[in-house]
């Protein structure tokens, strides 16, 4: 088995754990490969005895990998997304960061979660993706358009309104005059979307949200749509700019620009170890039901 690590940055309280995961992976013989920055952070604070192996971007992770660990928070995992991309790699999360809702694994449980890998005591869940294209083209989407989480157009520079008149598959919805406008897979629906009002959604539906932040018109709530749905978004009115974000990647777009948001060809392949669910961890992250009754 081969498995490649992917994190950004942590903190030194969380040496132990990084220490711990590479053990478990050595005592299961497990073939490890680090991604090459992660990799020098970790060298720096930790005694190294094995010669790992390294990529630096999505073109060195092929078929010989069989999952790829995310050690972080959820911001590390959405990151690790563009690194597998349609590899077809499984990504497990490791939480060494905060709320942890997509790297649902506890630091506390990195040997039990590795053991369990072995023993293949896991479900593959297939979370779907958002694909950006615009017009006229954005070079900085040309490597990378896709989103996990939710697509996100915001104002930007300035404390007035945008104005973002939207259709469904070529049909006129609405203009929404607000702060911006949340497009949501499941996936994301218990991130930005449901801090501005959106629903949660579990994974398995074939739906997307559009949540609007801050609108002015109070007559507007968040749609959910069926996820083959075709989206585009003109930027008109008086502001110059706006931004959009395929979860943490952020590019400016100008007035007039036509956004177009869609489901992506392929999806992301996540792991499910058989001691979790999306309802238990939503209990457990968001206080789901969280009632003194209850206990």
């Amino acid at each position: 088995m081969k498995i490649g690590i992917y994190g950004q940055r942590f903190r030194k309280k969380s040496l132990i754990y990084i220490e711990e995961l590479l053990s478990a992976l050595q005592n299961h013989s497990i073939e490890v490969s680090i991604e090459t920055e992660f990799y020098k952070k970790i060298k720096q604070h930790i005694d190294i005895k094995n010669d790992y192996g390294t990529f630096s971007n999505h073109k060195d992770l092929n078929k010989t990998y069989d999952m790829m660990l995310s050690v972080g928070g959820d911001g590390t995992f959405l990151r690790a997304i563009t690194y597998v991309r349609n590899s077809n790699i499984p990504i497990l999360g490791i939480n060494v960061g905060r709320l942890g809702f997509l790297a649902n694994v506890k630091k506390e449980n990195i040997k039990e979660a590795i053991k369990a890998i072995v023993n293949k005591e896991y479900q593959i869940k297939k979370r779907s993706l958002l694909k950006v294209i615009t017009n006229p083209e954005m070079e900085e989407l040309n490597d990378i358009n896709i989103a996990l989480n939710e697509v996100t157009i915001v104002r930007k520079d300035t404390t007035a309104m945008i104005t973002l008149k939207t259709y469904l598959d070529n049909e006129y919805l609405a203009t929404y005059w607000a702060d911006g406008l949340i497009f949501s897979t499941p996936t994301g629906s218990t991130g930005y979307s449901l801090s501005c009002g959106g629903p949660v959604i579990t994974p398995s539906s074939k739906n997307l949200v559009i949540t609007p932040i801050a609108p002015h018109n109070l007559n507007v709530r968040p749609l959910i749509i069926n996820d083959n749905t075709n989206i585009k978004v003109n930027l008109v009115g008086r502001e110059k700019q706006a931004l959009i974000s395929l979860d943490s990647r952020i590019i400016t777009i100008p007035k007039d620009t036509e956004v177009e948001i869609k489901k992506a060809s392929y999806s992301i392949k996540t792991v499910l170890l058989n001691n979790q669910s999306f309802l238990k961890t939503l209990r457990e992250k968001l206080l789901w039901g969280e009632d003194v009754r209850n206990i």
